[in-house]
């Protein structure tokens, strides 16, 4: 199946916002500022770091469909 290159723009678009938001959270992860949940509880674990990551740009992502 053939993807047309308006469609390949739009995939590329959002793997690059998507991006850049998993670069944010971990730069904040790195300097020991990101801070997880209601509890504010500092992020330890890298892997609780890039969950985080993915989570938020999901969340704007479905903001925007809506």
């Amino acid at each position: 199946m053939a993807i047309s290159r308006a469609q390949m723009s739009k995939t590329t678009e959002k793997k690059s916002k998507k991006n850049k938001k998993i670069k944010k959270v971990m730069h904040e992860f790195k300097l020991g500022k990101l801070k997880s949940g209601k509890s504010k509880k500092k992020v330890v674990k890298k892997e609780q770091a890039i969950a985080i990551a993915i989570s938020e740009a999901n969340k704007k992502r479905k903001k925007r469909r809506s």
